[in-house]
């Protein structure tokens, strides 16, 4: 770097003489150490070049899906509430909420189911995937069609989406959820599926009631009317989507958990669904839990409930 003389001359018109001399000096160090550090101009001769050292690249690592997400199977999509553990992913636990008359329920009815189940795991290591099928102007059992895709991405998407190992998936649900679980059941093989107070078990009586002024007026057997015509007149549509109707082929083993002090509309229906799970040959191997005393919730409330959902899951972990 070179001081040019005209500048000089500038600055000794107006400064005493000793301080164009200092500022000359100072200008001298300065590009001195300028041409040290490599810091003239380019292709300049001022000794070795010294470059800030790299920092080697650090690997992002993806954040942990949790919370709310739409997945997509087959051209199908569904809202899921998914949960991670803290520790390593071991299996999935794949969730279904009971009946909720209207859609923007669906998500907090997910959130609560997933909470519900959380509970009762004696084990953290299960990745909670919480299904939030629809429901509202829909016939009984139309969200199959959903919790299917949900299904079918946990197991052939999920892995990869979310970045952990996906190994034996199991289906829980509770009422129209254990409804769902059974069906789907019938459909595809898991390790396992947990059904607690599987229903409508007998959905044409349920409308007939209702039909008869013995039971509350209900969407599900609104829509059913209105596209089918009341039950009384037209059984069919209505008995095709009873759970009574799906208890055959199931493709993994099933434990049903029932509360004995249920609604009347359940256990009126309760021994004949029991029987027919008892009597099923194209079924794995059904094991059935009753309450004595519990009521629809039975499952959430007993502790002998929760003993028996575990041990379920732990012998099928295991290979049992």
């Amino acid at each position: 770097m070179v001081l040019a003389r005209g500048a000089v001359r500038f600055v000794t018109g107006r400064f005493p003489m000793r301080y164009v001399l200092q500022l000359s000096g100072a200008i001298a160090v300065l590009a001195a150490l300028l041409s040290a550090t490599g810091c003239g101009e380019s292709g300049s001769a001022g000794g070795p070049q010294v470059t800030a050292p790299t920092p080697a690249p650090t690997a992002v690592q993806p954040l942990p899906t949790q919370g709310l997400r739409t997945v997509t199977y087959g051209g199908v999509s569904v809202q899921v509430v998914i949960e991670q553990p803290a520790g390593p992913v071991r299996d999935v636990l794949l969730l279904f909420h009971g009946t909720v008359w209207f859609d923007d329920r669906i998500v907090p009815a997910a959130q609560q189911a997933l909470d519900s189940f959380k509970r009762l795991l004696a084990r953290n290591d299960f990745l909670l995937v919480s299904v939030a099928y629809p429901q509202q102007n829909r016939e009984m059992g139309d969200g199959v069609r959903e919790a299917e895709a949900a299904l079918l991405w946990v197991t052939h998407e999920a892995s990869r989406a979310l970045g952990v190992p996906v190994g034996r998936i199991f289906l829980a649900g509770h009422s129209q959820g254990g409804y769902v679980v059974t069906r789907l059941n019938t459909m595809h093989p898991t390790a396992g599926v947990i059904a607690s107070a599987p229903g409508p078990l007998d959905f044409e009586y349920r409308c007939l009631l209702e039909e008869r002024g013995g039971a509350p007026a209900s969407p599900e057997c609104g829509v059913m009317v209105q596209r089918h015509g009341p039950p009384s007149a037209n059984p069919r549509p209505y008995r095709d989507r009873s759970l009574l109707s799906f208890t055959s082929g199931f493709r993994a083993d099933a434990l049903f958990v029932q509360g004995l002090a249920d609604t009347a509309i359940q256990m009126r229906s309760w021994p004949l669904f029991r029987q027919a799970l008892d009597a099923c040959t194209s079924c794995q191997r059904n094991s059935v839990f009753e309450m004595p005393g519990g009521a629809h919730e039975a499952l959430f409330t007993s502790v002998e409930a929760r003993e028996a959902f575990n041990r379920f899951l732990d012998q099928r972990r295991s290979g049992g």
